[in-house]
């Protein structure tokens, strides 16, 4: 009697068990942390209709000015920590030496005095910059 003798084929199938496992744990995680990377300061701003500013591919520059005053800027270590005219000038001219497409929008709260956001624009405006841009919210 004769044997046939009969190869075994290797398995050419990939198991994506473990890979599913795995992005079920890294969507878990990044579903807790999300929520947690957002910062900023609690700014009212005036409510009124305008139009969208056009996006940019960068995610453009906030100064923000807090009902009593207070300035703070999105860009640095600490957005959540103010800063002082003279500091935010030095960053906002960095960042439009190293790109002049540079949007920049300054974030007003309805209660701070209008003479305060003109100084901060005018300021971005020393500074280097072409234009600046109000963020309002939509009426409700």
């Amino acid at each position: 009697m004769s044997r046939q003798r009969t190869r075994k084929r290797p398995m050419a199938s990939i198991n994506v068990v473990p890979y599913i496992d795995v992005m079920l744990v890294l969507l878990i995680i990044f579903m807790v942390t999300a929520p947690l990377l957002t910062q900023g300061v609690k700014v009212d701003l005036p409510q009124t209709e305008s139009k969208s500013v056009e996006n940019s591919q960068e995610e453009p520059v906030v100064v923000t000015v807090r009902g009593d005053g207070v300035l703070f800027i999105n860009v640095g270590d600490h957005p959540e920590k103010p800063v002082d005219p003279d500091l935010l000038q030095k960053r906002v001219a960095l960042l439009v030496e190293r790109n002049p497409a540079t949007q920049v929008l300054v974030r007003g709260d309805h209660r701070v005095d209008y003479g305060a956001v003109v100084g901060v624009m005018a300021l971005l405006q020393q500074s280097g910059l072409p234009s600046v841009g109000l963020v309002t919210d939509p009426p409700e």
